[in-house]
């Protein structure tokens, strides 16, 4: 297939619309059977749940061109089983996991011509969202619902290799006890958008946000979550209830246990251990693992061994195998890779 005339080396991660996007439409208890469509345009009522109330989750996930030419999206099954749970939480109709699946392989397929070749640190980032479509006034569930999916072509997330990132300990929370941290809501973004944005305006890169309950413990950043390195060469991870359940940290960490053969930890992080590390980085779809060289908590900072020029060793080889196994370069994990055809 002929791709599109794109130059690929320098895309930003920015939205270009493709050909053909997927929607399916919630009414009367039911999902109709869902359709390919051209239009990228969403009409709605002014009184939609999602204007009013925030009733939308979201997904994302990628495409690649691996080394051998076939166009593969890494454990999509995983953003299934999370966005099922997401639309539980907001008493949204869950669409069907399978439907899901073929949902994005019927988006991929049909914009394969914009699906970056292998080689060019480019990729097809896919973007599945669900949101409440019927006018409501009271504060109560929509009846109908659209689920989509569209997708994009975006360049690397570093641009001539990753550079630590400076991140700050964030006086504001980012989820409540018991509330929605653990799913992929919009609601849970758009409240993060005023912290970062505090935090680009203070020269900081990232949030890091506490628990809200005691503020001592390590939960995550507005959109990614912390993956530490001990001296010793042990990956640990923060667990807490009210962190988002990443595909991409999961799959890091058995990454770590089953590739490198390393000791792994998914346990409550003290923020005051965070000094005695040896590595930090987030990691998430977009960027796999950005690396963090400094920590500063209200002036007081935290500099890591690794330094601001480069990934550590052990975070660098996390990067490298995961991305390796994506591209087609390592062998995968049965299941892991989902092949368009």
């Amino acid at each position: 297939m002929e791709k599109k005339n794109i130059d690929w080396a320098n895309l930003g991660f920015n939205y270009i619309k493709t050909d053909k996007r997927y929607v399916s439409h919630y009414k009367d208890g039911a999902w109709d059977e869902g359709a390919l469509i051209e239009d990228g345009n969403v009409v709605i009522s002014e009184s939609a749940g999602v204007l009013q109330y925030a009733q939308t989750c979201f997904e994302g996930l990628k495409a690649y061109t691996t080394a051998d030419g076939r166009i593969v999206t890494f454990r999509p099954d995983l953003n299934a089983e999370r966005m099922e749970a997401s639309a539980k939480r907001l008493e949204m109709p869950a669409f069907p996991r399978d439907r899901f699946l073929d949902a994005v392989r019927q988006v991929v397929k049909a914009n394969a011509a914009y699906v970056p070749p292998y080689g060019s640190g480019a990729t097809l980032y896919i973007r599945p969202f669900m949101f409440g479509s019927d006018a409501v006034i009271g504060v109560q569930p929509s009846a109908e619902y659209q689920f989509r999916v569209f997708c994009t072509p975006v360049g690397p997330y570093f641009k001539g290799g990753a550079k630590p990132i400076t991140i700050r300990v964030s006086d504001f929370d980012r989820a409540a006890p018991n509330g929605t941290g653990h799913i992929k809501a919009g609601l849970n973004y758009a409240m993060s958008l005023h912290a970062i944005m505090d935090a680009h305006r203070q020269g900081f890169d990232e949030n890091m946000y506490l628990d809200p309950g005691t503020r001592t413990k390590v939960e995550e950043t507005g959109g990614a979550n912390f993956l530490f390195v001990t001296k010793d060469g042990k990956v640990v991870t923060p667990k807490s209830s009210s962190i988002l359940p990443s595909v991409t940290r999961r799959s890091l960490i058995y990454v770590a246990e089953k590739y490198l053969g390393l000791a792994v930890e998914e346990r409550e992080v003290f923020f005051d251990e965070v000094k005695d590390f040896a590595e930090c980085g987030l990691c998430g779809t977009a960027a796999v693992i950005s690396p963090v060289g400094k920590i500063v908590d209200h002036g007081k900072e935290i500099c890591f061994p690794t330094g601001m020029e480069k990934m550590g060793p052990t975070v660098q080889k996390l990067y490298d195998t995961l991305t390796g196994i994506q591209m087609g370069r390592i062998e995968a994990p049965e299941g892991w890779i989902y092949e368009i055809q």
